[in-house]
């Protein structure tokens, strides 16, 4: 190892392209005896993951694989199965990079499509209808090349997810997709192999429905770790970023491994899944030697922050949650049930199957994605200017390290002055779940409990020199909110520390949307 402890190798941040990523010298994960195993048992598949988990590279690396690129695939498990002499004619459309407002949008994007493949196999459209062009390339680069076509659709499911909150318009996109699709089937004998990928799965969508020969592998154990990134890979592949990034930050490799896992770690896409890491956060990090919130920041789509706030469901009861495994498994993009599409986004993911009831149990996967999607939700419930002029997550966290409760308060009072106003809003709600996304985001700097789930919110703040206990009450008074502090005496377990220790009995007022007092005392 380097003195500085500066790394070495090179990791792919960003590059979704095989080709670049091998001939670029960077660090490639064998995913191919996966594709190996698609090819055997079958020929048409579907796959649903989260974004940013390597969709897109596995597609190319399949269309490497059948276009004969064979010098590419030195020294990996699919190398001696490549026919570089006569390569499979490849179709790959890309509806990740579009634009998707209006059916003019997607169908430009599907037209410029069809023109390059015409254009490059010499074919002459004999229709406008976009689905009976896409069938006659099929058809025409066959009968031209006399090999079958590989079909590979990356992010099928792009422009629905575009225009989620635009319901008609994800149906006429649906209805356009679901045509063009459908010769997935009828051109059945030129076709040698096709995988289409998305964040969703297909069955609610409609879009496949005629589509039977559609083999899902989203939820089978055995293709748990064909995307995403393995702690055997991590062993492999990551042993000298470990290394490096351990003596950067002065952490033992066995500390360090931990804080990986802890922030990384924890999905899994089907019953019995191996523990699963989020590639593009575990890339950036040993890219740039340090730790960061890299998948959330990279894009948090704007339509859950309006399904979580328009709907019934309290962000307390988003997880953990129990849900039954077949209606999981036949969810789609389009669900009116957030839990559903909090998965399908990677936001929730499986923890654990009951097999007895069918049931999994869906929770946050790890803390880089619950610690974002609530800063997230936050923002967008107070405003992200105001949240950036004064209301974040760290100022409150000092006047509680600091021992200033007073000024904890008032800024509080300020959060709640943010909330937008509307007749269907259940402000005792709002009210709860802002308190509850403020003080889990503070566990960030001080313990953290919430004491009762029984419609208040009653919480228990700890920092190094402070300790706070805290009743919140709505449309009652802070007098009863401090009583039933001093009732239940919570502050007996900590008497004998050498901490201070705060009591907060705080109301809030749904009419003026204000906290309208609030008492404060110190225990002797």
């Amino acid at each position: 190892m380097e003195a500085n402890g500066e790394n070495i190798k090179k990791y792919p941040v960003g590059i979704q392209t095989f080709k670049e990523l091998i001939e670029g010298g960077y660090v490639y994960i064998d995913k191919t005896p996966y594709i190996k195993m698609l090819i055997d048992e079958g020929k048409y598949y579907f796959l649903a993951r989260p974004r940013r988990f390597g969709k897109s590279l596995l597609l190319s690396t399949i269309e490497s694989f059948y276009s004969g690129e064979k010098t590419l695939f030195k020294g990996l498990a699919l190398a001696p199965y490549i026919d570089e002499r006569n390569p499979n004619p490849v179709l790959h459309l890309d509806l990740n990079n579009g634009s998707y407002s209006s059916v003019s949008d997607l169908h430009y994007v599907l037209d410029m499509n069809l023109k390059e493949w015409e254009k490059k196999y010499g074919i002459i459209a004999v229709s406008d209808m976009l689905s009976l062009r896409f069938g006659e390339v099929i058809k025409a680069i066959f009968n031209t090349t006399g090999r079958k076509v590989v079909i590979l659709v990356d992010e099928y499911d792009k422009p629905m997810l575009s225009t989620v909150h635009k319901r008609e318009l994800a149906d006429d996109f649906r209805d356009i997709l679901k045509s063009f699709y459908s010769n997935l089937k009828t051109m059945d004998r030129y076709i040698e192999f096709a995988m289409l990928s998305g964040v969703a799965k297909f069955s609610k969508v409609s879009i496949f429905s005629d589509l039977n020969n559609l083999r899902d592998i989203s939820f089978e154990d055995k293709f748990s770790a064909i995307c995403g990134i393995t702690n055997d890979e991590i062993e492999r592949y990551f042993s000298e970023g470990v290394e490096h990034l351990s003596y950067r930050l002065g952490l033992s490799e066995t500390e360090l491994r931990e804080e990986i896992r802890n922030k990384y770690d924890g999905y899994h896409f089907s019953s019995n899944s191996e523990d699963i890491y989020n590639p593009f956060s575990l890339m950036s990090l040993f890219a740039k030697m340090k730790f960061g919130n890299y998948w959330a920041e990279s894009g948090t789509p704007s339509f859950l922050s309006r399904m979580i706030q328009n709907g019934n469901i309290s962000i307390r009861d988003l997880a953990p949650a129990t849900i039954d495994a077949d209606e999981l498994s036949m969810s789609g993009i389009l669900s009116n049930n957030p839990i559903e599409v909090l998965y399908q986004t990677g936001y929730l993911t499986i923890k654990r199957y009951d097999e007895e009831y069918n049931e999994y149990c869906l929770d946050y996967p790890n803390e880089e994605v619950k610690d974002s999607f609530f800063r997230y939700l936050l923002k967008s419930f107070i405003g992200e200017e105001k949240y950036n002029k004064g209301l974040s997550v760290q100022d409150f966290a000092k006047e509680l390290r600091g021992g200033q409760p007073e000024k904890f308060v008032n800024r509080l009072n300020s959060l709640f002055a943010g909330l937008g106003y509307s007749e269907k809003d259940n402000y005792e709600s709002r009210f709860q779940d802002a308190l509850y996304l403020l003080f889990t985001l503070l566990g960030t700097y001080a313990r953290v409990e919430e004491r009762t789930s029984d419609g208040r919110i009653d919480l228990f703040v700890e920092s190094n020199s402070y300790i706070y206990i805290f009743e919140c009450k709505v449309n009652s008074d802070s007098t009863t909110a401090m009583e039933q502090i001093k009732e239940k005496q919570y502050w007996l377990p900590y008497i004998n520390g050498n901490k201070k220790i705060f009591l907060i009995g705080i109301n809030y007022d749904s009419k003026i949307r204000r906290i309208n007092d609030y008492i404060i005392e110190e225990v002797k």
